[in-house]
């Protein structure tokens, strides 16, 4: 157990055991139970079919075609504490693999799954969150929230400040989307499900530790947060000092009505031992040598990068509506911590069973195009390679995804999910491809 971990859980013993005896003689003080908040399985069973192929690097997509099936597992549970303190702690586990090793596209057709073909991580549960979060209410009127993932039940004021502090995914707090949010339950393509120009801090399964402040107001929210990166490029391992590496993001939320529209501005600046592209070119085209970005990694550089983010219900309550997503970063250092792409603008629809006498059914469509820097793209041509790229060359395209789900409500705890994706230009290479991708999912969900 790490030294971080170690020092985390003497804070929130400590905190439980100051806040018990409250808990158990005051009258206005909450009683400290642990409460299970849910649980979740997921399967996918996904086909890649055969692509055009003329050259291949190790990290391509598979030309002969791939079949993969994964498992997702998760327990979730909260504590409500005395000085309106909630503790949270989430373990998982993951079993299974991607097709084609989960490499050779910047948009990952099952976003459920650890990218298992270029780290080497254990099939053993592991704690996923262990944070706390602190409430400061700035009014009286409240609203009743239900309980759910990392979500205790009770009443809430609208008007507070949020903290949260410990281990976390930063898109549990940043990027969210109502039609486009769940690999679970919606799109299963990463590049539908967020913004994929959004390099966030995280490690190879998709978890840093953190800080999250945010001011909630009617109308309008504003979220900041800090985050500990990893210390080489989809790595495991995170840097203990926020002074030598971190992930910085600054969200403004603006939805005048709770179930109306919402448009999201996000910025993120990432610090750490980052490789830069055309310093690896330029030391290749003097040695003769194969570029690699990850052998110039060096201290206190930086990646930045902007987002824009939309949903608009327009019927059945909200469970019909439209979204988008629109991303940029710089593209002059390595891609870092989340996937390869450096522009991404995708957009879709989801449409409610309702219409067919199936309300708990939904309907997804969306489209995402994603592309590179130009010394990006360069850096592959010459056969660099990147984290999830690398065909050995590069005749550049944008990548063009497509992607189709129909999630049908077996009963309250059971979705089946078909899923078709189509994806022209994989990797970035007009060479190869186009990739056909058919899946199934399948997601228990208690309660």
């Amino acid at each position: 157990m790490s030294a971080t971990l170690i020092r985390r859980r003497k804070i929130v013993s400590c905190l439980l055991l100051a806040a018990l005896p409250l808990a158990a003689h005051a009258d206005d003080a909450p009683l400290f139970i642990p409460q299970w908040l849910g649980a979740q399985y997921t399967f996918v069973d996904q086909h890649q079919s055969r692509v055009h192929s003329p050259y291949s690097g190790p990290l391509s997509l598979k030309a002969e075609g791939s079949t993969a099936r994964s498992h997702t597992f998760g327990a979730y549970f909260g504590i409500a504490l005395p000085w309106h303190l909630e503790y949270y702690w989430d373990v998982e586990m993951f079993k299974g693999e991607g097709v084609s090793n989960a490499t050779g596209l910047g948009g990952l057709t099952n976003g459920d799954i650890i990218r298992s073909g270029v780290a080497s991580l254990g099939k053993r549960p592991y704690v996923a969150r262990d944070y706390l979060r602190w409430v400061l209410p700035l009014g009286d009127e409240t609203a009743e929230v239900v309980r759910g993932q990392d979500q205790l039940p009770g009443h809430q004021a609208i008007r507070h400040i949020e903290v949260k502090i410990g281990l976390m995914a930063v898109n549990d707090d940043f990027d969210k989307n109502r039609y486009a949010n769940s690999t679970r339950t919606q799109f299963m393509n990463w590049s539908l499900w967020n913004n994929t120009a959004w390099d966030f801090a995280a490690d190879t399964r998709g978890y840093t530790d953190g800080v999250m402040i945010g001011w909630m107001m009617p109308g309008w929210a504003l979220r900041y947060g800090i985050y500990r990166m990893p210390a080489e490029a989809n790595g495991q391992a995170l840097v203990k000092s926020l002074g030598v590496a971190s992930g910085q993001q600054l969200e403004l939320t603006l939805q005048p009505h709770p179930d109306g529209w919402a448009l999201r501005f996000l910025g993120y600046y990432n610090k750490g031992s980052l490789g830069i592209y055309q310093q690896a070119i330029q030391i290749a085209q003097l040695t003769g040598q194969s570029p690699d970005v990850h052998a110039e990694d060096a201290r206190g550089r930086h990646k930045f990068g902007f987002g824009i983010n939309g949903e608009l219900p327009v019927a059945d309550n909200g469970d019909t509506g439209f979204f988008m997503r629109a991303g940029w970063n710089d593209g002059h250092t390595e891609s870092f911590n989340f996937t390869e792409v450096d522009r991404l603008l995708s957009g879709g629809f989801q449409l409610s069973g309702a219409h067919w006498h199936r309300s708990d059914d939904r309907l997804g469509v969306g489209i995402a195009v994603e592309g590179l820097s130009r010394v990006h793209a360069q850096y592959l041509q010459i056969g660099g390679d990147g984290f999830l790229l690398g065909d050995g060359t590069l005749r550049y395209g944008p990548e063009q995804i497509a992607e189709v789900y129909y999630n049908i409500a077996v009963f309250d705890q059971l979705t089946l999910s078909p899923d078709l994706q189509f994806i022209r230009n994989p990797g970035y290479n007009r060479d190869r491809g186009p990739a056909r991708f058919a899946g199934l999912r399948a997601h228990l969900q208690f309660p």
